[in-house]
């Protein structure tokens, strides 16, 4: 498809810089076939069956953005991918003048060296040090990588730590956060719990490859930067469970739905998985198990809109990206969400 068929015009203005406080405050569009209908997120529980499955992403951000300089020039670098104990690939700013063998110092104990140099400002680092001693030094030294479109003009705050993480974080590796678990809070978990919808988790490191533009002019020529997953066996036979039962599964986050989809073989039937995914969904795709997702509202040309207009019909999902800028709703990562029913286009 043509990549023009996703744009839409988004004032300034409808871009959040900071959160609904409390998180499950925020407002919460439900899409579906029938039409579009203004909600919380305190009701979800109420849009939702016992017997209902959510499926979280319980990856945990790393202050993965990193100042340094390499001699007498300034650099700063943003990991996005592991490739070892003490290696990661990361963006780099500026990456033109770097070259392998370059050493970056970000203090005066702690530093990495470019040992590869890619594309679009791709290189990988090799760090003095790796495991738990590269995280514990990128906890008191990085910074939490913020999207490009909330603007803090020093980077991102003492407040952003907290804000930008879920309440369920467990696994340290993402370097994005999966925004739509950003508006569950204890009580909210304890409703579903309550209501009798069940809860499982997955990992999906998120990388900072989802922020990347999309240059290309058509969908088939888009290439999408991987990311690492695991789906362990009891959380698959959980969700083939519930599929049998006819419980609905409800992916929170894009980041769980293309897991969850990369882990399903032909006929929707889960199994465990461990490794890197970059499945690129678009209008056309065949959904096999999820039923339903809540996501936050995406960018213009986006590979995440493109994902919702798969799940939920490209006019559908513009009208109610239409709906949502006219009703004052606010967009991206620390803005408002949305419910999505999957509906079967002819």
């Amino acid at each position: 498809m043509k990549v023009d068929a996703f744009d839409f015009e988004l004032p300034r203005e409808a871009i959040a810089d900071r959160p609904a406080s409390p998180r499950d405050s925020a407002r919460l569009l439900r899409v579906r076939e029938n039409g579009l209908a203004d909600c919380c997120v305190r009701d979800l529980p109420e849009l939702l069956s016992p017997g209902d499955l959510m499926v979280f992403n319980d990856t945990r951000v790393i202050p993965a953005r990193l100042k340094g300089r390499r001699g007498t020039a300034g650099i700063e670098v943003t990991l996005h991918m592991p490739e070892g104990d003490d290696r990661w690939r990361a963006f780099a700013r500026p990456a033109k003048k770097l070259a392998v063998g370059d050493r970056l110092e970000f203090t005066a104990d702690f530093s990495a060296e470019v040992t590869e140099k890619g594309d679009a400002g791709e290189v990988l680092l090799t760090f003095d040090r790796g495991g738990a001693l590269l995280m514990a030094a990128l906890e008191t030294h990085g910074i939490m990588p913020l999207p490009p479109y909330i603007k803090r003009p020093d980077g991102a705050d003492d407040r952003d730590r907290e804000d930008y993480q879920t309440v369920y974080a467990r696994e340290p590796g993402a370097v994005a956060a999966p925004t739509a678990g950003l508006h569950f809070t204890p009580e909210l978990l304890a409703a579903l719990d309550h209501r009798g919808v069940g809860r499982v988790t997955l990992t999906l490191h998120v990388g900072a490859g989802t922020f990347l533009p999309v240059k290309v002019e058509d969908t088939r020529d888009h290439h999408m930067h991987s990311e690492r997953g695991h789906v362990d066996a009891a959380t698959a036979e959980r969700i083939n469970a519930v599929r049998a039962a006819g419980g609905k599964i409800v992916a929170v986050g894009t980041t769980s739905l293309r897991l969850l989809e990369s882990a399903a073989d032909e006929s929707g039937r889960m199994r465990a998985f461990s490794g890197k995914t970059d499945i690129f969904i678009t209008p056309g795709y065949r959904f096999r198990v999820v039923d339903r997702l809540m996501t936050n509202f995406h960018l213009p040309r986006s590979t995440l809109f493109m994902l919702v207009s798969a799940l939920a019909g490209l006019d559908r999902m513009k009208a109610a990206y239409a709906h949502a800028i006219a009703g004052g709703y606010r967009f991206y990562s620390y803005g408002d969400t949305s419910l999505l029913d999957r509906i079967e286009e002819a």
